[in-house]
């Protein structure tokens, strides 16, 4: 047997896709990009998008519903930050409620100054808040969520039953989180992800929470797939990739799979050989 080979195969089962997203583009992009220490200012407390952003956000969706993607998602999971949940709710939320249906919505209308009216959760997948995939935190402002109670408010039909404290309670006004913490947070998210039973996942976070967890991954692979994923998420972006259960962490079973089945008692001449 060839034990050099760079191919892997595994069982369907053991894998899932997952869509990951950078926000769009965020009032703190704006003002960081001009001057950094502008990430410092309180003014960018839970950043909201932009006017560019919000067309961002319009495009991906587009994109999404023309490639045939979204009809595929089964889950959204999103970081608990406004410019996220904008982001994940604009680009995989659901049509303008029909009339006599009674849905909340996924966004209550003008949240985060956006001038949007409410998205509805009409014919959308369900979508859920996570803090494991929160942006690299600490002293930035822009990076301090709000309390779950107000987000609730705002995002009505986002589940936030996994956050266990109203207000903040990762976020350092001192000590700025470590890349390589970072990447700790992402595999454990990712493990997490493992565990669900949807197989097609989109994740809506940040440009640093993602790339310090891709680039923890890949150096089983070739040079070329590894810098690939090495490379930064631009704002509003998507990436699909594939993870694989190699560990029995989330231990289902095959939906696809077919055992052979013969009738009766008989036995064919090759299950005697």
């Amino acid at each position: 047997m060839n034990s050099g080979t760079n191919e892997g195969i595994y069982p369907l089962h053991r894998s899932k896709t997952v869509h990951l997203v950078r926000h769009a583009q965020g009032v703190h992009n704006v003002a960081g990009e001009k001057d950094h220490s502008a990430y410092m200012s309180e003014e960018l407390f839970d950043a909201h998008l932009t006017p560019l952003g919000w067309e961002q956000v319009d495009n991906l969706r587009k994109h999404v519903h023309a490639s045939g993607l979204f009809k595929n998602i089964e889950l959204v999971v999103v970081s608990p930050l406004l410019r996220t949940m904008q982001t994940a709710v604009g680009a995989f939320g659901g049509e303008a409620t029909a009339v006599g249906i009674d849905v909340p919505p996924l966004m209550a209308e003008n949240t985060g100054n956006s001038n949007c009216p409410a998205i509805s959760s009409l014919n959308c997948p369900p979508f859920i808040a996570v803090e494991l995939c929160r942006e690299e935190m600490g002293i930035h402002p822009c990076d301090r969520r709000r309390s779950i109670s107000e987000y609730k408010s705002m995002f009505p039909a986002i589940d936030f039953s996994l956050i266990e404290t109203d207000h903040d309670v990762w976020w350092s006004p001192k000590t700025r989180e470590k890349p390589e913490d970072v990447a700790a947070r992402g595999l454990k998210f990712m493990k997490w992800l493992l565990t669900r039973e949807e197989k097609e996942i989109v994740v809506v976070s940040h440009g640093g929470f993602l790339i310090h967890t891709l680039r923890a991954y890949g150096d089983d692979c070739h040079p070329t797939p590894k810098k690939e994923m090495s490379i930064f998420f631009n704002n509003c972006e998507l990436r699909s990739m594939v993870i694989v259960d190699r560990s029995m962490i989330g231990s289902d079973t095959s939906k696809t799979d077919f055992p052979r089945k013969i009738p009766g008692n008989a036995v064919l001449a090759s299950d005697a050989d």
